[in-house]
Order: C-alpha cells, then structure tokens, then sequence
C-alpha cells in the first residue's frame, strides 16, 4: 500500500458524513495547479478524508459547508483499483476560503444543549456528538436522542 503525508488543497464536495467510532468523512475535489494546460473537460480529482480528531470533528460539523475550499493535512493512501479516490486521514484542517452562498442541506443539524445531533431524512438513526465533536452513539430513532444524552452524562459527567 502505497501512503504519503501531504498537504491537499481542495472544495468540500458535500455535507461531512459521520461514520463509526467518531469518525467523520468527506470529500475534497481538487484541482491540479497547471489547470489551465489541462483540457476543459478534464476530470477533477476526488480525494475522500476521514478523521477521528474531536476538534476536526467540530468543525466539519459546524464551521464547513459545501464549497468551501480547505487545506488538509495528513497520510495519503492511494487507490488500489483503477477508478477508485485516494483516501487520506486527516490530522489537520484549515479553511482557506468560504462558500460565497450556503447551500441547502440534505441533513439538518440540531443542537441539545451541549449535544449536535444530525438528521437525514432517509434514515431514522441520529448520530450524537458533543459541540465539542466527540462521539456520543447513534440513536436508533429521534426519540432515543435524550436517553442516549442521559446515559452519556451519567457515565461522562457531561460534555467533556
């Protein structure tokens, strides 16, 4: 398996994805930098990012939308099967510029107190983190959400 720590420039394609164990991913489009020797009809490059650092976390579910352009940090694994995007976990993340006009969602963010919560109108299941982006659990349905709050307060004592 091929990997590289790098630096990757690129637009946030669509809404972060949580995904198991506090992870969180998306995908970056980039653009090589001689772009204007390239074809007009040149593919772009998809590069899929995970994460599982709170703070990135945070602020892919907070701060980023689709458009926005980022700056990524971290081991680049490159596709094993022709046709597939190279994968890269990220240990840094900087916003380089903003989407000029928000983009309507598929999912909704919602807060409980100290709690983010995400709903998808094609699933029942919530994803749960703390504002601080740390992993809460999945609830089976919305109307799980407060008990597993609670039961993350009574083991946690709280947001951490």
């Amino acid at each position: 398996m091929d990997t590289k720590h790098c630096t990757v420039d690129g637009w946030v394609d669509a809404i972060a994805v949580p995904g198991p164990h506090g992870t969180i991913s998306f995908d970056l489009v980039v653009r090589p930098a001689d772009i204007d020797a390239l074809a007009d009809d040149a593919p772009d490059t998809i590069v899929t990012c995970t994460s599982g650092d709170p703070r990135i976390t945070h602020e892919l579910l907070n701060g980023i939308q689709p458009g926005d352009l980022l700056r990524a940090t971290g081991t680049l694994v490159q596709p094993t099967t022709p046709g597939e995007h190279a994968r890269l976990t990220v240990d840094a993340l900087e916003v380089l510029d903003t989407a000029l006009v928000p983009v309507l969602r598929e999912m909704v963010l919602d807060r409980y107190g100290d709690y983010v919560v995400i709903f998808d109108g094609d699933t029942d299941a919530v994803p749960v983190f703390t504002a601080h982006g740390q992993w809460v659990g999945l609830a089976d349905n919305p109307d799980a959400i407060a008990t597993l709050i609670d039961i993350h307060e009574r083991v946690n004592g709280g947001d951490d």
